[in-house]
């Protein structure tokens, strides 16, 4: 379903602090009762919140469009580690400008974080996102300047 981590040690590491965030368990077969979108909002450790995570990024996944890239992320988005978990794991599959405007969002993250949208996080979850964000920023650089000079 999902491909191993990146072989990098620090890539390791985020791979496996965003698949925490993201899976945490496998899917419960549930119908989908929500739009998608919730599980950009959902973002403690739930199996609710793992379930509605794994439904939007199994989307983004398949979603030949990539019209995800485009959408205006929340906070709460970045604290989901669904948007930056995907957009490392589609690095290979990215435009050039899709990974300019994928490096831009991780750049963004932390501030986003941080800011007076993120006041409903906790420290761990700003925490966490910032981590993750800063890594994917270095995974999508490491990509442009392999492919887009």
């Amino acid at each position: 379903m999902i491909a191993g981590p990146p072989h990098r040690s620090c890539a390791k590491g985020a791979s496996i602090l965003a698949l925490a965030l993201l899976l945490g368990a496998c899917s419960s077969g549930e119908p989908q009762s929500a739009p998608l979108s919730i599980g950009l909002g959902c973002v403690d450790d739930s199996h609710h919140c793992i379930s509605q995570r794994e439904k939007v990024f199994d989307s983004y996944m398949a979603d030949p469009s990539k019209a995800w890239i485009r959408q205006a992320p929340s906070p709460s988005a970045y604290a989901s580690g669904v948007r930056l978990f995907a957009f490392s794991k589609r690095r290979k599959d990215l435009s050039c400008d899709e990974l300019r405007h994928g490096k831009r969002e991780a750049d963004t993250a932390s501030a986003s974080l941080r800011g007076p949208g993120g006041e409903h996080l906790t420290p761990a979850q700003v925490s966490r996102g910032a981590m993750l964000a800063s890594d994917v920023s270095r995974e999508l650089s490491r990509e442009l300047a392999k492919r887009c000079g």
